[in-house]
């Protein structure tokens, strides 16, 4: 098997936050394989092969991935932000479980990325600049009452949070919920920002309290980050002391 696999990482959506290690991957590539969107931002060129496919079909995209570099293609499956963060590298790893013996000696590499939560922050200033989680809120693959323990608990923790795909039209009632818990555990004052098309030309930055805070500010292009008890505003930005007490 002389054929490899990549799981890269394209970035929050600018360009010029896709890793150089990344970009080398794609250069050499014969396929790049992932869902519609992100394959779109790959240009095309001779000698290499786009595979976009829909949502929610991670694990064919992983096996069909394994498949052509076992027939010794140089494949690139591409996400966005970073591979390791809600993303394809898992899905590789279960297929790459799932499948025949001989595809555990296949050279496989995860290759960072900037995720959502860090390129949001970044353009925020530092909410994040102390303890903090990430939570997914979507119900695709856990329970809701899972997420709604978990929002509690790192509540009742002390944490920071970065949320991912926060509310979307076929749910769009639950982020309204995920609001009403973190206002019970955490009060009106904690201040919840709302990064929209971060990195894009169509970028929107916006910083509330909670008891401010609608379900209708956030979609799936929002990366939510709530602060915690000490996070607060200077000039036009938001930052998270270094220190707890």
């Amino acid at each position: 098997m002389s054929g490899w696999i990549a799981v890269a990482g394209l970035g929050p959506g600018d360009d010029a936050l896709v890793t150089p290690e990344v970009q080398a991957s794609l250069d050499q590539a014969t396929d790049v394989i992932g869902y519609i969107p992100y394959v779109a931002r790959v240009t095309p060129r001779d000698g290499l092969t786009l595979h976009p496919s829909d949502n929610r079909v991670e694990l064919d995209r992983a096996t069909h991935a394994l498949r052509l570099a076992a027939e010794g293609r140089r494949v690139v499956v591409v996400s966005s932000g970073d591979p390791g963060v809600f993303a394809m590298a898992s899905a590789l790893f279960e297929a790459l479980e799932a499948g025949p013996r001989d595809w555990l000696t296949l050279d496989i590499r995860i290759l960072p990325g900037i995720t959502a939560m860090l390129a949001a922050a970044a353009r925020l200033g530092a909410p994040l600049g102390h303890d903090f989680c990430a939570i997914n809120l979507s119900d695709n693959l856990k329970p809701w009452a899972l997420i709604e323990q978990r929002l509690r608990l790192a509540a009742q923790a002390g944490f920071a949070m970065g949320f991912y795909n926060p509310r979307s039209t076929s749910r769009p009632h639950q982020f309204a919920r995920a609001l009403e818990i973190l206002r019970e555990e955490c009060g009106g004052d904690r201040l919840i920002s709302f990064a929209r098309d971060v990195t894009k030309p169509g970028e929107v930055l916006r910083t509330v309290t909670l008891a401010e805070a609608t379900a209708e500010m956030a979609d799936m292009r929002t990366m939510v980050i709530l602060g915690n008890a000490d996070t607060r505003r200077v000039g036009r930005f938001v930052y998270t002391p270094r220190r707890a007490e």
